[in-house]
């Protein structure tokens, strides 16, 4: 697979994908710099209530006067003050065709017992699977998750997950995670901030099944 030059990971697990015909879609903005505030959002995808997922100063960075947000149902309260031109909702196992973005929504729970209160799963909270511009690449953006008895089987070419430990998968984990999605391509997502340090990158891609290119794209 390519370097994914489409895709961009600032801090955290804020997440910038551009299809081929343009459209562009932020997965939970956090920490953006001035430089990085570009304001075209076409959509923005929040995964759950955190402060480090849903940071309205960092959406307001990137949106435009059209954004759509999409965010889980359990989230109406949270999203509603955004200012959003559009909010679309949205439960795990349900699908949404958008204009040049097509969204499945995933679970996003813990199932160590260490973590079972950080992201509950009665609390509905969501990875995507996402096209974009009618590209056949589904790129799956997992949130923050342990690998569970609904994202196992996910079917994606890149998946984005969360290696840091502590509120998600560890480093070995989350390998195990990727090895069970068979993707092409793995991006490693919440490390080297609040939790996780680039020594955990490394010890992901080293479990990480050689068939599946590891792609980082957070600076070190």
């Amino acid at each position: 697979m390519s370097s994914l030059e489409n895709i961009r990971v600032f801090t955290q697990s804020a997440i910038r994908i551009q299809g081929a015909g343009g459209t562009v879609a932020y997965f939970d903005p956090f920490a953006l710099t001035d430089a990085e505030a570009a304001h075209d959002a076409d959509y923005a995808l929040i995964t759950h209530a955190h402060y480090d997922h849903l940071s309205p100063e960092d959406y307001a960075r990137v949106a435009g006067e059209n954004t759509v947000v999409v965010a889980p149902a359990s989230m109406a309260g949270d999203v509603a003050g955004l200012g959003a031109a559009e909010v679309r909702l949205v439960a795990a196992g349900e699908r949404l065709e958008l204009p040049g973005l097509c969204v499945e929504a995933v679970p996003a729970y813990n199932v160590e017992p260490e973590r079972l209160g950080m992201h509950p799963q009665a609390d509905g909270w969501l990875g995507y699977v996402v096209t974009l511009d009618g590209d056949p690449t589904r790129y799956y953006v997992s949130g923050d998750t342990d690998q569970n008895p609904d994202n196992e089987a996910v079917g994606c070419d890149v998946a984005l997950v969360p290696i840091g430990g502590t509120y998600t998968c560890d480093p070995r984990q989350a390998a195990a995670f990727v090895n069970a999605l068979r993707p092409a391509a793995a991006v490693p997502t919440h490390y080297g901030s609040i939790v996780g340090t680039y020594a955990d990158l490394d010890a992901f891609a080293a479990e990480v099944d050689p068939a599946i290119a590891v792609i980082p794209k957070l600076e070190r």
